[in-house]
């Protein structure tokens, strides 16, 4: 039971995130330009001002605006195969697929420039992190291996005082079950995780065909968490009974977690130019986060099983003496003593503190990432980028770029970051022509390389690898204002792994994937 809680309590922290492009916690698709495209590190534009803000300078005086709507849809999907799932009543399948969706209807973005002689000064509005929101609508697959492992240990422990009864009171059908280890039970997850950022800076040209970049970004990290695991029965046994009997709610599990958190982010970049050609880099330091919760959480405790067994056997042997012919208060001296012999019996005793002392030493950190007031590391790794761009006629541009997160040495919660085998690169390439004045078409291409590891992997909070493709134009509608459109869709890799189970012979496994669309629309407006 103290791990079914630790499934509950951990079960949203990334998931809610719909990480539609970038690394672990970073959304690079902060203009729709890179959406159509996929390759800006090293275009002059107003959407410079994420992706190459040293060349912003070279737009020309004035006022620079940018702004972006896009909408995305995501779906994560699951697939963990295990033995102990053919004992779930109501679905008795395995492997079975656990399916997620997010949802973002709306995900803003604004970037606005002024450009007055060598100088360019910046401000960026965005979703710098998270931006949606995720329903498990069954719960996980962790969720029900933990519900078929305690329900196993439960039949386990109802075979032990059945043994030391000498009779059949808890392994029985009306009970826990003649069969072993048969359960079901009803979960649900949702979560939300916005990361607001808002960036100021300063670009300067320092000659006709070098600039340099520095700035900050404010990152306001904003989540909430909701969740349960509920009507859990081993066997036809409501698991309440024998916690609390008076408490229909005594075995529910309940996540209600919101964390705020704050953070800077140190931005610098360069922009050169010769000839035809264009390079750029920025550099983002890491952005030290610390998320505070504000929870009200509900946990089973186990506290009270052995009193909880007790009233049961002895109500039962009470009737069972009383109708041999025995009085009511001989019954009840009679049924008091077995039941004392019953719960001191070796196999008993043993099974019942395995399982207490599991729970009470696991407390702690059960509670975990939720528990109420704790700050919790979520640190947005280090960011490199790099890009080159040539045009070999003036209605062509060609592009290609390269990012590096230093996820492993972004902080998170346990240091889980120090699971994975290194950090995230990505590769990026994208072209645009200008069929006439008024018409310009786009598409690129992103691959998107994890460094996870088995260990790494987590369904509560998981990523793989993908390759992205994105298509769109720009259409003119006055010389001093542009319509960027753009779609992109995500192709992602299978990651799967395998542990071997402590409770059954044969293993656990999962097959992740995920499935992601985004649609953008962006006005561009120079004034």
């Amino acid at each position: 039971m103290n791990k079914l809680k630790m499934a509950c309590l951990t079960a949203a922290i990334a998931s809610s995130s719909v990480s539609f492009a970038g690394g672990l916690l970073t959304n690079t698709n902060q203009n729709v330009a890179f959406n159509r495209m996929m390759s800006r590190e090293a275009s002059i534009g107003i959407d410079g001002v994420y992706y190459n803000p040293a060349g912003v300078v070279f737009l020309g005086e004035g006022h620079h605006l940018s702004l972006n709507w896009q909408l995305a849809y995501q779906t994560r999907s699951i697939k963990n195969g295990y033995d102990l799932f053919k004992n779930n009543v109501n679905n008795p399948i395995t492997p079975r697929e656990f399916k997620g969706e997010a949802f973002a209807p709306v995900i803003p973005s604004l970037q606005y420039a002024y450009n007055k002689g060598r100088w360019s000064f910046q401000a960026n509005l965005a979703l710098t992190g998270g931006g949606g929101k995720c329903t498990f609508d069954n719960g996980l697959g962790s969720f029900e291996k933990i519900v078929g492992e305690t329900a196993m240990g439960a039949w386990g422990l109802a075979k032990s005082l059945d043994g030391a009864l000498g009779a059949n009171m808890f392994a029985t059908d009306a009970a826990f079950g003649s069969e072993p280890g048969k359960y079901s039970y009803n979960s649900y997850m949702h979560g939300r995780q916005y990361y607001y950022g808002i960036s100021i800076g300063a670009a300067y040209k320092v000659s006709d065909n070098f600039s340099a970049f520095a700035g900050l970004r404010t990152v306001y990290a904003s989540c909430n968490y909701y969740g349960y695991v509920r009507d859990i029965k081993v066997g036809n046994t409501p698991l309440y009974t024998v916690l609390d009997p008076t408490k229909t709610d005594a075995a529910d599990i309940l996540l209600s977690c919101d964390q705020t958190g704050l953070g800077f982010t140190p931005i610098i970049g360069i922009d050169y130019k010769t000839g035809r050609w264009n390079f750029s880099a920025k550099y983002e330091l890491k952005t030290r986060m610390r998320l505070k919760n504000k929870s009200v959480n509900q946990a089973p405790s186990i506290g009270n099983l052995p009193e909880n067994l007790a009233k049961q056997i002895t109500g039962g042997l009470t009737q069972k003496f009383m109708s041999a012919g025995m009085s009511q208060a001989d019954a009840l001296a009679a049924a008091q003593a077995k039941t004392a012999e019953v719960l001191s019996s070796p196999n008993v005793k043993d099974a019942m503190v395995k399982i207490k002392g599991k729970f009470d030493s696991s407390l702690g950190e059960a509670v975990g990432e939720y528990e109420d007031g704790k700050k919790i590391a979520g640190d947005i790794p280090a960011y490199l980028t790099l890009g080159a761009g040539y045009a070999p006629t003036d209605d062509l541009r060609i592009n290609v770029g390269f990012h590096w997160f230093d996820d492993k040495n972004a902080t998170s919660y346990n240091n889980r970051n120090k699971k994975l085998d290194r950090g995230t690169l990505e590769y990026n390439a994208g072209a645009e022509y200008d069929i006439n004045k008024r018409f310009t078409v786009s598409a690129g291409w992103q691959c998107t390389s994890y460094g996870l590891s088995d260990e790494y992997m987590d369904d509560k909070s998981f990523v793989v690898s993908s390759n992205s493709v994105g298509v769109g134009g720009v259409i003119r509608l006055t010389s001093r204002m542009k319509l960027n459109v753009a779609y992109f869709h995500t192709f992602y890799e299978h990651k799967k792994t395998s542990e071997k189970s402590t409770v059954i012979a044969g293993d656990y496994t999962s097959d992740y994937t995920r499935n992601n669309n985004v649609f953008g629309v962006g006005l561009d407006v120079k004034f």
